[in-house]
């Protein structure tokens, strides 16, 4: 174990003798190849810091019992080995969770987003995940310079823990307005009534208190973009999508053109249509096409608007859903992510099984549209053969500003078990990257970012173990940046689940891609291997009625 890593193990540790008693444990080993942590000096943890020093020298680890609400953390061993490769790329620790409320699961950091413009990157996150709902607050960490340092905080005016009124904060997901020059957060505020708020900032750095945009009952699962073409009759305008889960999940977006300072009455699809988690991506000519699941898992929907957002189509099908239940009660669920490529292209990719007999395991699956109308049938991404095991879900999708049709660079950012027939006891989660050089006509040999992570290692909530409902990738300077939560061998019960990202970016476009998918064919009558989402919204607290699920 390096010292970096040692350092960072004994930190998580001293955070949590401020809470409860400790004993020592002798050190676990860890799969990280080489962390580069950053961290702020405060003169309040110099006395920690020199007991950590002493204690790394001695070669002995304190460690303690820290408490969280609803916390699965518990000693475990790594799982089983496997034949997934070892993972072999530096990586930069973004962030890690220095809350101390007793709610929460600490040290937990799940549900990465990102956003890149020009030089910059800003990711954002929940930090300290609770376990009915959110976590502590929302953190972010922010490069200038195509990720080569990286600045981290969390977001003021949120919840009690940052000066805010409401209880807890999830959903953070990033946008940039370069009409108004503005970076943007939006995130799910949690309290008697749950409420889409946005953050913003000049720069990624500095962030101001939240303004809040929905007015429906209840929120869940949003998303936002802006349109930052200049020729596009709608540059500068914003838009933020979500699902009411009080009503069905019925959809509502709302739209800013004044770089989020303020946001207009919210309106739906011309269908009134329900879904969860949609995500609007917005064309060169300014239309915004909103690919989103349906309310029951069953059907990939899109909607769009081609004025501004000042009216929203009825919904389409882009393709029916068909996915295999994730083993060893991971979050997970068939969310699509979405892209756009600099000709209007939208790439939308979730979780499906219609490639594997008796719907055994999971592939990443895509489909493309030009207008949002007219989708491609569903191909598979070949992460691998169709005779393996392995499981793949929650996808993130970036591509590479200015690249397009047959040379539209992808990256890609997921997760894995090894084995899909396994259980908590031998299930062995990997983080995994792979990219395509000509708008997913061939992709490159995967490569394995972070693992092997046991399930007993990430905190629980209603819905199951969490690394996040999606992770991130970024494109900044050419090169691919894949930010997502990975976990390590708990402490007692502290757990240790930051967020990472790759420490130099991934030169996806330039390697060779040789992997291909065009004449495979899903099975006959492939159908999922689980009944239809039985709540509305992702924290599984809003059942779905069994009239609602009938015949869908």
């Amino acid at each position: 174990m390096s010292k970096r890593l040692a350092s960072r193990r004994l930190e998580n540790e001293c955070l949590a003798s401020e809470r409860l008693t400790s004993s020592v444990e002798e050190a676990s080993g860890r799969w990280l190849v080489s962390v580069k942590f950053i961290s702020a000096t405060a003169d309040a943890h110099i006395r920690c810091r020199i007991t950590q020093l002493a204690s790394l020298l001695l070669g002995i680890l304190l460690i303690n019992t820290a408490c969280g609400g609803g916390s699965n953390a518990q000693p475990a061993q790594p799982p089983p080995s496997t034949t997934i490769p070892p993972p072999t790329i530096q990586l930069t620790e973004l962030s890690h969770d220095t809350f101390t409320n007793p709610s929460s699961q600490h040290a937990t950091e799940v549900e990465a987003s990102a956003f890149s413009f020009g030089s910059t990157i800003v990711s954002a996150f929940q930090v300290g995940r609770i376990f009915n709902g959110g976590a502590s607050d929302i953190g972010f960490a922010t490069s200038t310079d195509v990720g080569s340092q990286w600045m981290n905080g969390t977001l003021p005016g949120i919840t009690i823990y940052q000066q805010g009124t409401f209880s807890a904060a999830s959903d953070p997901v990033v946008g940039f307005d370069s009409a108004h020059t503005t970076w943007l957060i939006s995130s799910l505020a949690l309290a008697n009534a749950d409420q889409i708020v946005v953050s913003r900032s000049p720069d990624g750095i500095n962030w101001g208190n939240p303004i809040i945009i929905s007015t429906t009952p209840s929120a869940d699962k949003n998303w936002i973009t802006c349109d930052n073409t200049p020729a596009s009759p709608y540059f500068g305008h914003c838009y933020v999508q979500w699902d009411d889960p009080s009503n069905r999940d019925i959809i509502w977006i709302s739209t800013s053109t004044d770089g989020g300072l303020t946001w207009s009455a919210a309106s739906n699809t011309a269908d009134l249509a329900t879904g969860i988690g949609g995500q609007p991506v917005v064309q060169p000519n300014g239309t915004v096409i909103v690919p989103i699941e349906s309310t029951t898992g069953s059907e990939m929907l899109a909607f769009s608007s081609t004025n501004g957002g000042t009216n929203w189509t009825a919904t389409t099908t882009i393709s029916t859903i068909t996915d295999h239940q994730v083993a060893a009660n991971l979050r997970t669920s068939a969310l699509p992510s979405v892209a756009i490529d600099a000709a209007g292209t939208v790439y939308a990719i979730w979780q499906d099984c219609r490639f594997r007999t008796a719907c055994s395991s999971n592939d990443l699956v895509m489909s493309t549209s030009t207008d949002g109308i007219a989708w491609t049938v569903p191909t598979r991404i070949p992460i691998d053969p169709l005779t393996s095991t392995v499981d793949h879900f929650i996808p993130g999708v970036a591509i590479e500003p200015g690249t397009s049709g047959s040379t539209a660079h992808l990256a890609l950012t997921y997760y894995l078990y090894a084995s899909a027939n396994c259980v908590a006891s031998t299930c062995a989660l990997y983080a995994g990257f792979i990219s395509s050089p000509d708008g997913g006509n061939t992709w490159t040999t995967p490569t394995t970012l972070a693992g092997p992570m046991s399930p007993a290692w990430l905190p629980n909530t209603f819905a199951g173990l969490m690394v996040g409902d999606y992770v991130a990738s970024a494109y900044s300077g050419g090169k691919a940046f894949a930010i997502f939560a990975a976990a390590q061998a708990n402490a007692g019960t502290l757990f240790d689940e930051p967020i990472y990202t790759t420490t130099t970016g991934l030169a996806a476009a330039q390697r060779a891609a040789t992997l291909t998918s065009a004449t495979e064919q899903p099975v006959p009558y492939p159908h999922s291997d689980h009944p239809h989402r039985q709540f509305y919204d992702q924290e599984h607290q809003r059942a779905i009625p069994p009239a609602d699920n009938e015949g869908r």
